[in-house]
């Protein structure tokens, strides 16, 4: 069972989803680097940002999972502020009231630190990319005469 349906059936698993993916963020930013045989760098390459980009979008997916039980949870104290107080209370006024409700702030700082989660993976994937681009250099120069190149 993947992580996603872990956590959209129960948001229990969230910590322990946190915690696999920062575990897995500190392997992805050894693969970053270049090292050893450029011939194997290259043949690993493509499994290695295949592997890494399908843990993007599962948190991505994560992400936009808990973005939607947010505008569930707002939707919920919108309407029962409006049922209690409609003519009391202008909806701007209302959408103050829910933003500072518990349930809505503890539901943010989730979201916030998936969210960093998700900024950091952007930041392996974009150092796989670069890795690419550097690899592909290393190799044109050993095709220009540069045979004892290494890393």
């Amino acid at each position: 069972m993947t992580w996603y349906a872990k956590v959209t059936k129960d948001l229990a698993h969230l910590p322990d989803c946190l915690d696999h993916f920062y575990n897995e963020l500190e392997q992805a930013r050894a693969e970053v680097k270049i090292y050893g045989s450029v011939e194997k760098a290259s043949a690993l390459l493509p499994g290695i940002v295949e592997h890494r980009f399908n843990q993007l979008q599962e948190i991505e997916a994560i992400l936009e999972s808990l973005n939607i039980d947010l505008r569930k949870i707002r939707s919920k104290l919108f309407r029962k502020y409006l049922e209690n107080y409609q003519r009391a209370l202008s909806a701007k006024e209302v959408e103050k009231y829910v933003e500072g409700e518990a349930e809505v702030v503890d539901m943010e700082k989730i979201i916030n630190e998936f969210a960093m989660l998700r900024n950091q993976w952007l930041g392996i994937v974009k150092g796989l990319d670069i890795k690419q681009w550097q690899l592909s250099n290393i190799i044109k120069l050993r095709a220009a005469g540069l045979e004892d190149i290494s890393l």
